[in-house]
């Protein structure tokens, strides 16, 4: 089965350009213009990849990329777009984006790109869950439940950060090694990409999330939370 993207982009012509190419690669492209379309075709379609433009014209991609983040099964997501200072840059990867590209771009660094962050994806938890101090560690649905009953949604790369913490909780995982197991060799985030995914996942476990989730100045993290099985 062919993997499918969703395109938002409203350069008709460059969206036309990333239409053939992206097909001629093999994959199935649904492309779109505008926010509110996106929404809709990223839950009809159920896209494995989302490429997002940040300045459309009833909206932006961070917009639809928090849209997105607070769905079950979130897709990843890059954003591609002229806009690329720190600021949206910064603004970006704290939503959970995987890449963040700079127009323009050379496709064949696009289509690496591409081809990581789905590679990078294809994580099976296996149905894994865990209980942590009355929160459900729910690896297969994507999520962390609260004692209370709220249920914060995680990324796929977040939820398959949390997954190798967990698996390897005997000992601590370096950002080197998280860097080469969950982006590949050939991506390039900084350690601050990982350290944003930290956060998300300690705000998750409220103000247990520093003891669920330990720093190791100078190596990198270890879950030290106690787990049982769910």
């Amino acid at each position: 089965m062919r993997e499918k993207l969703l395109l938002v982009e409203d350069d008709r012509s460059l969206g036309e350009t990333l239409k053939e190419r992206l097909e001629k690669e093999g994959y199935e492209i649904v492309w779109t213009v505008s926010v509110q379309s996106a929404k809709v075709l990223a839950m009809e379609t159920k896209p494995d990849l989302v490429l997002l433009d940040v300045r459309l014209p009833d909206g932006d991609g961070f917009e639809l990329a928090a849209e997105l983040r607070s769905r079950k099964d979130c897709p990843p997501f890059l954003f591609l777009t002229a806009h690329s200072g720190a600021p949206e840059r910064l603004r970006g990867f704290e939503l959970g984006a995987e890449e963040f590209i700079p127009k323009p771009f050379h496709l064949k660094e696009l289509l690496i790109r591409v081809r990581h962050v789905l590679e990078s994806h294809k994580h099976s938890f296996r149905g894994a869950r865990y209980s942590y101090r009355g929160y459900l560690l729910d690896f297969s649905g994507y999520a962390i439940r609260s004692p209370g009953g709220e249920e914060a949604r995680l990324s796929k790369r977040d939820c398959a950060l949390l997954n190798l913490l967990v698996e390897e909780r005997h000992r601590t995982v370096s950002r080197d090694e998280i860097l080469d197991r969950l982006w590949g060799e050939e991506k390039f985030p900084t350690n601050r990409t990982i350290d944003n995914s930290i956060v998300r996942l300690r705000q998750a476990f409220e103000d247990q999330g520093e003891d669920a989730i330990r720093s190791v100045r100078g190596v990198g993290y270890q879950w030290t939370g106690d787990l049982q099985d769910a």
